[in-house]
């Protein structure tokens, strides 16, 4: 007898039944409910309503890796608040000598739909704003105010650090 050796298997055998019940039966049960449900004509489009409206949560936990900044957009001047997303693929980097980055602006309203836009990382300024506020602020077409001192930049332009270097 193996003091724990009874706990540990149970354990053992709920995991592996989990992981069987999920991936295996659980998985492609969810895809053939999804279609069904689509193939239907009045349930479909409020199906398809009500899963775009939860999906907002997947957007949310999407924009809590990123980091928000303002950049010239959609033309020098003019300012947008978005959400760097991270560099854009080697395929997209036609700009020589200069890194672009991806930075989602979502339009207001509507947090689904958005311009995905390439701006030269020198172009893109962090600022001390978390991703919460900044999404309440888009959303609510600015009449949401964050706390003061949003606006300060976390980081400089690059071109302006190597101006001064």
């Amino acid at each position: 007898d193996v003091p724990g050796l009874g706990g540990a298997a149970l354990f053992g055998l709920i995991l592996l039944t989990g992981i069987v019940v999920t991936h295996i039966i659980g998985q492609p049960m969810l895809r053939w409910a999804n279609e069904l449900v689509q193939s239907i004509p009045l349930v479909s489009s409020i199906y398809l309503t009500l899963k775009g409206m939860t999906e907002f949560f997947n957007f949310q936990s999407r924009f809590n890796r990123s980091t928000v900044a303002v950049f010239p957009f959609p033309r020098r001047g003019l300012w947008a608040l978005g959400f760097v997303m991270g560099a854009a693929p080697a395929a997209l980097q036609v700009v020589p000598l200069q890194t672009l980055m991806m930075v989602f602006v979502p339009t207001a309203i509507h947090p689904f739909t958005g311009y995905l836009a390439f701006v030269p990382k020198n172009q893109v300024i962090t600022i001390n704003l978390p991703q919460e506020e900044a999404m309440k602020m888009e959303f609510s077409a600015g009449l949401y105010r964050p706390p003061q001192g949003w606006l300060a930049s976390s980081k400089k332009p690059e071109s302006e650090e190597q101006g001064r270097a």
